[in-house]
């Protein structure tokens, strides 16, 4: 692959170019915990329900088409209450020898905020400067070389395109969310809220998510003292008992992206357009910000190749409420 890429939007990250792909997924109000369920543990069970999807709001993008909003009606399915972390993520490659592909084409993109001092000029997205080629960098490695996981174990895994994503998946017995599926979960039972907990950003001053504080791109406040990702459980959960669905990184969606999808969805059990170059993320990342992208709302969507990796982009896994499979 070359390095020269289109970048859809600058708070989402740049993307490998697309090659056409062809193929999708599904849905719930009582919430019941995975604990003791072998293969389900660290995940809830949503009960099949019913709720309005996509936003109107003032801030809806309208050309990622957050709307119509309109009735989806979701069968059960389980769901992560966390992002996969390097933890996670490192069972699976040490049992299977998985190599993902930013370790397969030798870099990845890599905020230039996080980069050490004196780092070496690597090429930068003319669109959004502040990503930079690094080669090296993979999951391994979130900065390039010289960075490892240290401290790190519990926080979500990063440099991952939805193609690694799907391989974990299916190594774990699991798959990844639909697009609705994973709306539903994240608004934590709030009709047409904002965010999991609500509209207001901070409620009563408390951080509820990690995202930037300050000027972006050149000056974070952190004031939860995170810069960078946080651990994948670091604020309250939301209603269905998901953590950080907002904020942190992007989370892959099994759906193929296509910004009129809500006016022609179908309303049981949605699973994205049949065909499609990109692949759904949501939830914004460490990177949002008001003064230009408020894409960390619960209906807010955007779309990345699936070839594609950054240090901002991560996923959570689901999977069908019937017995437990076997990997």
């Amino acid at each position: 692959m070359t390095s020269d890429r289109e970048v859809r939007s600058v708070c989402c990250g740049p993307s490998r170019p697309a090659t056409p792909v062809f193929e999708s997924s599904t849905g719930s109000a009582r919430v019941r915990t995975g604990e003791g369920n072998p293969g389900r543990v660290g995940m809830v069970l949503l009960e099949a329900a019913a709720f309005l999807m996509g936003s109107h709001d003032k801030w809806a993008v309208p050309a990622d088409g957050e709307g119509p909003v309109h009735d989806v009606t979701l069968g059960p399915y389980w769901i992560d209450r966390c992002a996969v972390s390097n933890a996670d993520f490192g069972a699976f490659t040490a049992a299977t020898g998985y190599v993902t592909e930013a370790e397969r084409y030798g870099w990845s993109f890599v905020f230039a905020g996080l980069l050490p001092p004196g780092f070496p000029d690597t090429r930068a997205v003319a669109a959004a400067p502040w990503w930079r080629q690094v080669h090296g960098a993979c999951w391994r490695h979130p900065e390039g070389p010289g960075s490892d996981l240290a401290d790190r174990a519990d926080h979500p895994v990063v440099h991952v395109s939805w193609n690694d994503a799907f391989a974990y998946a299916v190594w774990a017995g699991k798959r990844l969310p639909s697009e609705a599926e994973w709306e539903y979960a994240a608004r934590g039972g709030l009709e047409g809220a904002a965010f999991p907990w609500g509209d207001d950003l901070e409620p009563g001053g408390e951080r509820r998510m990690n995202v930037w504080q300050g000027r972006f791109p050149d000056h974070h406040t952190r004031p939860d003292g995170w810069y960078g990702t946080a651990p994948v459980t670091a604020y309250p959960p939301g209603g269905h008992g998901l953590y950080n669905a907002c904020g942190n990184v992007w989370e892959w969606c099994a759906d193929r992206y296509a910004p009129d999808y809500y006016a022609r969805s179908p309303r049981e059990n949605p699973g994205g357009p049949a065909f499609g170059t990109t692949r759904v993320i949501r939830g914004g990342s460490y990177l949002c910000h008001a003064s230009y992208c408020r894409r960390y709302r619960v209906a807010a969507r955007s779309s990345s190749t699936p070839d594609s990796s950054t240090g901002h982009q991560g996923f959570r896994c689901a999977a069908d409420a019937g017995p437990v499979g076997t990997r």
